[in-house]
């Protein structure tokens, strides 16, 4: 068992979605100018690549069909370097400072660019993993549909 666990942490360490090198604060006004153009919301998951709750929602959202097209269909999707080669602490000052949620934390900004929500991801954890249902409405809760003030009339 412990060897199963250990080689899991290893293959999830090997994996590198973020880029320290980034200029966070040049991307974030690119996701911004493409999702208002889509008429989608920014979703930034904010982290590292040491981070092993990181890539594990990386690969869950990937691998999970419901998940990825609800991403495609409702946000631009930007990943954000936290590591010590760079901490992107005037971007995260920006944001109001989600780290102090820990690591992954989730940040959604409209198509004008304006921080609607940030999200705890301990929330949606289940079982050493994601929770398929908590966070397809998490994602519900924060598309742009959800916040249609036409649907609410």
């Amino acid at each position: 068992m412990l060897l199963i666990v250990a080689s899991v942490s290893a293959q999830e360490s090997s994996i590198k979605i973020y880029n320290p090198e980034a200029d966070a604060k040049a991307e974030i006004a690119e996701a911004v100018a493409k999702a208002q153009k889509e008429g989608k919301h920014v979703f930034l998951q904010i982290g590292g690549n040491w981070c092993v709750w990181c890539i594990r929602f990386h690969k869950f959202a990937q691998e999970d069909s419901i998940i990825n097209t609800f991403f495609q269909d409702n946000f631009v999707v930007l990943k954000v370097n936290y590591s010590k080669e760079n901490r992107n602490e005037e971007v995260l000052a920006e944001l109001g400072f989600p780290q102090r949620f820990g690591f992954p934390v989730f940040v959604i900004l409209d198509g004008e660019g304006k921080r609607i929500h940030t999200q705890n991801t301990a929330f949606l954890e289940k079982d050493g993993g994601y929770d398929q249902q908590t966070v397809l409405r998490f994602l519900h809760n924060w598309s742009p549909g959800a916040l249609d003030a036409g649907k609410y009339r």
